[in-house]
């Protein structure tokens, strides 16, 4: 029942450069998903999947293992999380190495709580599912969406819901984009997602970051939540 989780880490970030090991509040960003995978205690190998030399020595250094590095053609702007995943256990079945489940964790998840990951491990294995991964809600009802016009004019997408309140909507959730767990029993190289669930994080807990401004966000939620398991 080997557990692996993998960190997919990857050199060429244009939006922030070098995002996946730039300073957070005093430390690589990249070390807080290997330092929590690392204090779960469920995996028996903890890695990260990059092309980038500095990247590896990085990930090297806060305890997790880069075995081989990532393929040219899955360091692009245009490679997915599956492909680069199934490109690491297809890397491993290679040697004769196949896993039980598999746990995706992203370098920029600084807000990743282990209460919640070790959720979603129980909830996987407990459930017999393919995917368990964490949702936020929209933070204003999206059916009230406004779509902007090249003049300026906006116009409701859906003009049914221009009078509804907000609170009669029904609720529409995103992924996290923090981390996924695969049960890989019946498919060891290929990733399956219909039979899944999702944990809901608070808004506190969750933050994309994808320019500075998200950067200072997530720093602020971050102090935020540490306080609070103080």
């Amino acid at each position: 029942m080997a557990r692996l989780c993998v960190i997919p880490a990857r050199g060429g970030s244009k939006r922030i450069p070098r995002k996946n090991i730039k300073p957070f509040l005093g430390k690589p960003i990249i070390a807080y998903s290997i330092e929590i995978a690392l204090e779960s205690g469920l995996f028996d190998t903890v890695m990260v999947s990059t092309e980038d030399a500095e990247i590896a020595r990085c990930a090297i250094k806060y305890g997790a293992e880069v075995p081989f590095l990532r393929s040219e053609i899955n360091s692009n702007d245009y490679a997915t999380t599956q492909s680069v995943l199934e490109e690491v256990l297809i890397e491993y079945s290679n040697k004769g190495i196949y896993w039980s489940s598999l746990f995706c964790i992203y370098p920029t998840a600084p807000l990743a709580q282990l209460e919640s990951i070790k959720e979603g491990y129980d909830r996987l294995i407990n459930n017999d599912l393919d995917l368990v991964y964490p949702v936020v809600n929209f933070s204003y009802p999206i059916w009230r969406g406004l779509s902007r016009k090249e003049s300026g004019q906006v116009e409701f997408i859906w003009p049914d819901n221009k009078n509804s309140r907000s609170q009669d909507l029904e609720e529409v959730f995103h992924d996290a984009g923090q981390w996924y767990w695969f049960n890989l029993n019946l498919s060891p190289t290929e990733l399956r997602y219909n039979n899944n669930q999702t944990i809901i994080l608070r808004p506190s807990q969750v933050q994309d970051i994808d320019n500075l401004d998200d950067w200072l966000l997530a720093e602020v939620k971050h102090e935020m939540l540490m306080q609070g398991k103080r």
